[in-house]
């Protein structure tokens, strides 16, 4: 649901109030928050669903109304893509100024009126039905929940960093961005005090870590445009034949494959001549920009292995860049970061996190256990069951480094140049747009 982009003409009108709420979405709100998907649902599905609806979800409100039969919802799901507020709670003149007023008038029934920190313990625990489901006790706690990616910058942006030689060690836990990484990317930054952030969701506070502002950038397809780049190329069927009869995945092969044909020189080395934009799917962050498009520049006739090993190679650093290009607009903004901390599907991919530590700077800290989404689960579940009394409690003491990369700075002057190329390549696309959309 989140990917589905068809509100565009719903968040351009949400967009045009300049309501202010929308301060606290970078300025700019996402297709992919719900007030346009719930628009779009009123005044193009009214009869069969938007009349006849009881209550609408978030996804992890929704599993833990299954679970337990209450309705309350996550302060994380409604403060990050509802525009509740931790402080203020619902503003009133946002919905009826976006043509949805109607949800005010039953106290905001449908989209919650009981709102609960994530950890809370939720009504008397799992009910009978859900316990028979999931082949569970009766009874047992169930916490109020997270987002899939915030319960993963849970999972380890808390976790003790001592005798890792990591500069972060010495400081704030606001020193580190924890970047959830998959279909798509999260990049999850916390403060002491708000701070707002130019096409980076938030601050939301407590949205995340309890007593914390969050700042969420992200990208909007990461592991999806990694898939559509290996996948639509003419030696992906040879590339399968190959990683299979190694009983290896597409993408370990790969890895194997660019050190094969690197020869001397360091692997990243292997596009000086063919650069990447990301951003096949509009950008989240930091343009906030949903019109923009992919860009490859430095392409050949060559359609054989090499030349998808090198592809792939250069969508991974485009997707770094990318990350580079968030983590300078929360810096110029007021954040003050170190460390990166990676979780998801990607952090498993070597290639991809040792990119991110070079291309940004920074060194990239992954957990013991690879699954950090569980983990945060894990946490609030330890929480609501009263096995730790703070979330703060149970971060420090379930959360554990498992690996740290460091970056390659031999290659920085490369990749200071390939990202000057890379910022160029935006402001080209926009180039081009305005001369064909000119008089």
């Amino acid at each position: 649901m989140w990917l589905d982009h068809r509100a565009v003409s719903q968040v351009h009108r949400i967009n045009e109030t300049k309501h202010s709420v929308l301060q606290y979405v970078g300025g700019v709100m996402s297709v992919e928050m719900q007030a346009p998907k719930l628009l779009w649902l009123k005044e193009n599905l009214r009869e069969i669903c938007w009349d006849k609806a009881g209550h609408f979800f978030d996804l992890p409100d929704f599993l833990s109304w299954k679970a337990t039969g209450v309705t309350a919802r996550s302060l994380c799901s409604l403060v990050c893509k509802w525009t509740y507020s931790a402080e203020k709670g619902w503003d009133d003149s946002f919905w009826k100024m976006i043509g949805l007023e109607d949800l005010i008038g039953d106290n905001y029934n449908k989209i919650g009126n009981l709102v609960l920190p994530p950890g809370a313990s939720l009504g008397s625990g799992l009910i009978p039905e859900a316990a028979r489901e999931l082949g569970l006790p009766s009874g047992i706690a169930v916490a109020a929940s997270l987002i899939d990616a915030h319960a993963g910058g849970l999972g380890v942006i808390g976790a003790d960093v001592r005798g890792h030689g990591l500069t972060c060690e010495g400081q704030p836990v606001t020193s580190r961005l924890a970047v959830i990484c998959g279909t798509s990317s999260c990049h999850m930054g916390i403060s002491k005090d708000p701070i707002f952030v130019p096409g980076v969701w938030g601050p939301y506070f407590s949205a995340m870590v309890p007593g914390f502002w969050l700042n969420e950038g992200g990208q909007s397809v990461t592991g999806k445009l990694i898939d559509h780049m290996v996948q639509s190329h003419p030696a992906f069927p040879e590339l399968q034949a190959k990683a299979t009869a190694r009983c290896q995945s597409i993408y370990a092969y790969l890895n194997s494959h660019l050190d094969l044909i690197k020869k001397a020189q360091p692997v990243g080395f292997l596009t000086v001549d063919l650069h990447v934009w990301p951003d096949f799917h509009g950008n989240r962050s930091p343009l906030a920009d949903l019109t923009l498009k992919g860009m490859v520049t430095g392409l050949t006739l060559s359609r054989d292995l090499d030349d998808l090993a090198v592809l792939y190679l250069a969508t991974i650093q485009a997707i770094a860049f990318g990350t580079r290009f968030i983590i300078e607009t929360m810096e110029a903004a007021g954040h003050s970061l170190s460390t990166l901390f990676l979780c998801g599907g990607l952090s498993k991919n070597p290639l991809f996190v040792q990119m991110h530590a070079d291309i940004t700077g920074m060194p990239v800290v992954l957990s013991q256990e690879v699954e950090s989404v569980l983990v945060g689960a894990a946490i609030l579940g330890a929480c609501a069951s009263g096995d730790f009394a703070s979330v703060q409690e149970a971060m420090a003491r379930m959360s554990k480094v498992g690996k740290v990369v460091f970056p390659e700075r031999a290659d920085k002057k490369y990749y200071d140049k390939k990202y000057q190329v890379f910022l160029r390549m935006v402001e080209h696309q926009k180039e081009y747009s305005a001369i064909m959309n000119g008089s």
